[in-house]
C-alpha cells in the first residue's frame, strides 16, 4: 500500500493556514495537525501557572514545569481538538490574551526542543498535513510537499479581527493588526527557527484569494 503524503504548510499568522489545512485533509484523506496550537497550549499553560507578581510571564517557572505539560490532540468529528492534562483548551487557545504572547513563548529555544519530537512522530507515518511556522525548514525537512502562505499584513487583520467576533472575543482592528505586525517581526527575527520560506517551498499569495480559492491553488500543486 503506497504511503500517504507529507505536506508542510508554513506562513504568516492569520493567512488561513490552519483552516485551509483542514479542508486540504479531509479533500486528500489526511490527518491535519495545527502546530500553532501547540504554542498556543504551553502559553495558556504558562499565563495560567507561571505569572510574577507583575502579572507577566516568568519564562524560567514556565522552563521548570514543562515536564507538567502534557498536550494531546483528541479527534472530534474529524477534527483534531487540542487537550491541556485531560482538558480540552481549543477555545482558551485563541483568547487575544493568548495570541499577545504566544511568539515570546515560541521563540524559546527550550519550548521548540520541547515539542520537536512530538510533531516529527506525529508525521512518521505520513498521511499529515502539518502547518506552522518552520515545519518545512526544520520540523518536516523531508516532507514531500512544502508551500509557504502570506498575505497583506491589512487583509491578515481583517480575517483575524471577523474571526474574532465570531467567536464572541471582543478586540478592536488596530489591537489586531498592531499585534499582528509584532508577531510577524518576533516570528521572522528571533534565533531559533525563524519563520522564513523554505528553498523549495512554493509560495501562495491568498491577499486576493478567498479561502476555496486558495485551496483549490494548493490542490493543483498536489495533483501534479
Amino acid at each position: 500500500m503506497k504511503k500517504k503524503p507529507v505536506i508542510a504548510i508554513d506562513g504568516y499568522s492569520s493567512t488561513g493556514k490552519s483552516s485551509i489545512s483542514k479542508e486540504i485533509a479531509k479533500e486528500l484523506e489526511l490527518i491535519h495537525i495545527d502546530t500553532g496550537a501547540l504554542y498556543r497550549g504551553i502559553t495558556f499553560f504558562a499565563l495560567e501557572n507561571c505569572l510574577n507578581d507583575q502579572q507577566e510571564i516568568d519564562i524560567k517557572s514556565l522552563f521548570s514545569k514543562l515536564n507538567e505539560i502534557n498536550l494531546e490532540f483528541v479527534p472530534n468529528n474529524n477534527v483534531l481538538e487540542l487537550f491541556l492534562n485531560g482538558k480540552n483548551i481549543n477555545q482558551e487557545i485563541r483568547d487575544p490574551r493568548v495570541s499577545n504572547n504566544v511568539s515570546i513563548i515560541a521563540k524559546q529555544p527550550e519550548v521548540r526542543d520541547f515539542l520537536l519530537d512530538f510533531q516529527r512522530n506525529l508525521a512518521a507515518k505520513g498521511g499529515v498535513i502539518m502547518d506552522g511556522r518552520d515545519i518545512g525548514t526544520v520540523i518536516l525537512p523531508n516532507a514531500d510537499f512544502k508551500f509557504f502562505v502570506t498575505a497583506s499584513p491589512e487583509e491578515r487583520a481583517k480575517r483575524r479581527f471577523l474571526e474574532l467576533q465570531h467567536l464572541g472575543i471582543e478586540a478592536s482592528y488596530e489591537e489586531v493588526y498592531q499585534n499582528l505586525v509584532s508577531r510577524d517581526k518576533i516570528d521572522s527575527e528571533r534565533d531559533v527557527a525563524p519563520l522564513k520560506q523554505a528553498d523549495d517551498a512554493i509560495l501562495i499569495d491568498n491577499t486576493n484569494l478567498n479561502k476555496q480559492e486558495t485551496i483549490e491553488l494548493i490542490l493543483s500543486y498536489l495533483a501534479q
